[in-house]
């Protein structure tokens, strides 16, 4: 099965319908689908539920796509460095659906397990646990999580081989693999395609039984907040 295409656009072909449920791996800035998500834009797809840690920032990102108002919804744990973002919730453009980031990250790793829903005790007490089941265990409160079952995963990996196993660096390890582990279908861009059999096994971070299509692009790489330390004088 060949897997690798020559562009987003190529990659994304045939899998976009207004209404549909996108996963969307990163973390703040680092390791986001920003190729795809450009891709997303330009193809004018609407009406968008987007799962993600968060939502880029303004201009870049997730951003864009609130930018262009092609999301209607998002399942997020992080809203603080988009105001675009902010205004849009607030106005009731935007609706949105906070979840604790270990929560979300469960959700997306159960979706992708088959697993429909498990209990946690995250969240109990506050008002992310209204309308939800609560079931006592061994005397403690927990509460009912869905498994999030998307109709598309983008994520962003640093290797990969033709086969779609990959490699994440870092922080970009947080949200990617289960973002892509819960799409019905998976597109993952990748700064470097290598040989397949040329990863080491114990390395390989997803399997790419997860993986359907893949691009390598050139990635911008910005930093979310940066700060420097005051020049000691001489």
């Amino acid at each position: 099965m060949q897997k690798v295409y020559g562009s987003a656009a190529e990659a994304l072909d045939g899998l976009l319908f207004d209404g549909m449920m996108i996963a969307a791996g990163g973390f703040g800035l680092c390791g986001i689908p920003e190729l795809l998500i450009e891709a997303l834009v330009e193809a004018g797809t609407k009406d968008l539920t987007v799962a993600s840690n968060n939502a880029g920032v303004d201009g870049f990102g997730l951003g864009k796509l609130l930018e262009t108002r092609q999301i209607k919804k998002m399942l997020s744990s992080y809203v603080g460095e988009n105001a675009e973002f902010m205004r849009q919730y607030l106005s009731g453009e935007l609706e949105l659906e906070f979840n604790p980031q270990g929560t979300l990250a469960e959700r997306m790793r159960a979706g992708g397990c088959g697993i429909p829903g498990f209990y946690t005790k995250t969240g109990v007490g506050t008002v992310i646990a209204e309308g939800k089941e609560h079931k006592e265990f061994d005397g403690q409160t927990y509460i009912l999580e869905r498994g999030i079952f998307a109709d598309l995963s983008i994520v962003k990996a640093w290797k990969a081989d033709e086969t779609g196993n990959a490699v994440f660096r870092k922080t970009a390890r947080n949200f990617n693999p289960p973002a892509a582990m819960c799409g019905k279908v998976c597109v993952m861009e990748v700064e470097e395609i290598v040989p397949t059999g040329s990863l080491e096994p114990d390395s390989i971070h997803l399997p790419g039984i997860y993986v359907h299509r893949i691009i390598q692009g050139q990635h911008e790489k910005r930093i979310e907040q940066r700060t420097v330390r005051q020049r000691e004088e001489a």
